[in-house]
Order: structure tokens, then C-alpha cells, then sequence
């Protein structure tokens, strides 16, 4: 099973520091998010002359106000993010697909793409509803993150646009894929179990089992534009942090593992990429099986 929430700090004082401090960055990231969305809605003017322009405008932007979240938890925060396994290339188009078991899950995922050149070109695939929402909704409807209703009916049409965009003007691109479709809790798991054992599937200890069918037209429709899929393994210390005690300062140090699959060595085909990433799967729980018993990833 995945571990539990994170706790509070036990000393009053830690608590209270954590809370100013905490609303402290958030009103300073906020209130600069919400400028960004103002320059990022006069940036339409810049599309009628240019798309291209318009796109390395809102790119840059990205980079900017989402390097300042990751440099204010590594400098004022100093959270330490430790990343192990395959060291992969600089500034590579990669199908990022990583365990979800947090909002911080996002944060952590900021350092490993800074680190890498790929900031400002993440792209999550979102719930529909948050384009709607002022600020970070806003600025991921301006970078062309797929907004997706979860109906594979409704989402199908949508999303083939998406990729012939992406293709069709050669967008740079970390797109990050939670294929399990929602953050990891001890009942989901029982029920993905159940579900696993009435498909023929390997029951899974730590992780829900992934959703493949977004996995698969994925890597079907951007295999000439991808050159990997990346496998990471997000695993925290003592507890899962939420977004809010990330903010706070609680967490000091998360652990970060990463597999790097070249997209040519992907099988093609519906059934067979579908049973690909269940088997990665099968291995990412043995993995975080060993993370949770050793308290570190294995080192190769």
C-alpha cells in the first residue's frame, strides 16, 4: 500500500511558521499568475501575425512563472529532489508517464524538467473543467495542455487535433500522462485489485492499474515525434504531502526514479501497447515495493 498522509509538524510553532510562510508564497505566486494570464490574453494579438511566436511567447512564460515555483522549493524551501535510474538526454520530446498519489506530485516533476531544458514545454494531460479557473487553468489552456472530459467517445476527436497540432508545427514537448486516471488511495487500490483479478490482469500492491487506451493513441499518433517514453516513480519520505504542506515547507526530500524506453523499441497496435505499459506497471510496484521497504530506489 502507498504510504500515509504526510503529517503536521508536532511543535506549534513549526506549524504556524509553515502556515505564514505558506501564505506568504502563495499570495506572491498567485498574484504574478494572474499577471501572467493578463500577458498571456494579450499575447492573442501576437497569433493573428504569427502562431509560432504566440507559442514561444506563452512558452517562455511558462518556463518563467514555473521556474520560480521550483526555485522557491529548492532555495527557500530546500527540498531536496534525488533522482536515480536512466539519465536522460537534454531537451528530448518524451510521453512523461508517472504514479499520481498528489497534487505535489506536479511540483516534484518541475525540478526533473528544469534540470532536463523541458520546463516551459510540460504538458499535462487535464481534467476539462479547470480551463475555466483563473490561473493555472488559464495558463495551461494558453500552452495547449490536452483538456480531456475522461470519455474516450467524447475525447477521441479532441485529442487527434491536439496531436496533428503538435505535429503538424513540430511542438516541443514533455507531455505527462497519470495513466492510473486518478491519485492512488488505499480503496481505489482494493478496487483496482478486484478489477485486475476479473480481467486476467496482475493484481497490483502499491499502484491502480494504468489506463491505456490515451496511453496508446498517444504513442500511436506522436511515434514520429516522440523519441521516448519516460517511466518515473515518484516516491516521498514519511508521508504524502499535499499541495498546501508542499507550499508550507513540510517535505524536505523526495526520491525520483526514471526509465527511459526509446519510443522505436515501443511495440505498435492497440493490444500490444496496452500490454506494454501494464507490464511496466507490474514492474514500477516492484519498484515501489522496494522503495517502501528500503526507504531508496534500487541503484540500477
Amino acid at each position: 500500500m502507498p504510504l500515509p498522509p504526510l503529517k503536521a509538524p508536532a511543535r506549534l510553532s513549526q506549524r504556524l511558521w509553515g502556515t505564514t510562510k505558506g501564505f506568504a508564497s502563495s499570495l506572491l505566486l498567485f498574484s504574478t499568475l494572474i499577471v501572467f494570464n493578463l500577458l498571456q490574453t494579450s499575447s492573442l494579438l501576437i497569433k493573428l501575425v504569427s502562431p509560432k511566436a504566440f507559442r514561444r511567447a506563452n512558452r517562455e512564460m511558462a518556463d518563467i512563472w514555473w521556474g520560480w515555483c521550483d526555485k522557491m522549493a529548492e532555495h527557500v524551501y530546500h527540498i531536496d529532489v534525488n533522482v536515480s535510474g536512466d539519465d536522460v538526454p537534454y531537451r528530448e520530446n518524451a510521453l512523461v508517464v508517472c504514479n499520481h498519489q498528489e497534487m505535489a506530485d506536479i511540483t516534484v516533476l518541475f525540478r526533473l524538467a528544469r534540470r532536463k531544458g523541458r520546463l516551459g514545454d510540460l504538458k499535462f494531460f487535464v481534467k476539462d473543467i479547470l480551463k475555466y479557473i483563473p490561473g493555472v487553468g488559464w495558463g495551461m489552456l494558453f500552452i495547449d495542455c490536452p483538456f480531456i472530459k475522461r470519455n474516450w467517445t467524447a475525447d477521441r476527436d479532441y485529442l487527434a487535433r491536439v496531436f496533428k497540432k503538435i505535429l503538424d508545427n513540430r511542438i516541443p514537448l514533455w507531455l505527462v500522462s497519470f495513466v492510473e486516471g486518478t491519485r492512488v488511495k488505499p480503496h481505489k487500490i482494493e478496487r483496482s485489485r478486484a478489477f485486475a483479478l476479473a480481467n486476467g490482469l496482475k493484481p497490483l500492491e502499491h499502484l491502480l492499474i494504468p489506463r491505456s487506451k490515451g496511453f496508446c493513441a498517444t504513442v500511436e499518433n506522436l511515434r514520429g515525434h516522440l523519441d521516448a517514453v519516460y517511466d518515473v516513480s515518484i516516491g516521498y519520505i514519511e508521508g504524502v504531502p499535499t499541495l498546501w504542506q508542499w507550499i508550507k515547507g513540510y517535505v524536505k526530500r523526495v526520491n525520483v526514479h526514471v526509465r527511459r524506453y526509446a519510443i522505436a523499441t515501443l511495440p505498435s497496435g492497440e493490444a500490444d501497447l496496452s500490454a506494454w505499459l501494464q507490464r511496466r506497471f507490474e514492474e514500477k510496484d516492484g519498484l515501489m515495493d522496494h522503495y517502501y521497504r528500503n526507504g531508496e530506489f534500487p541503484a540500477a
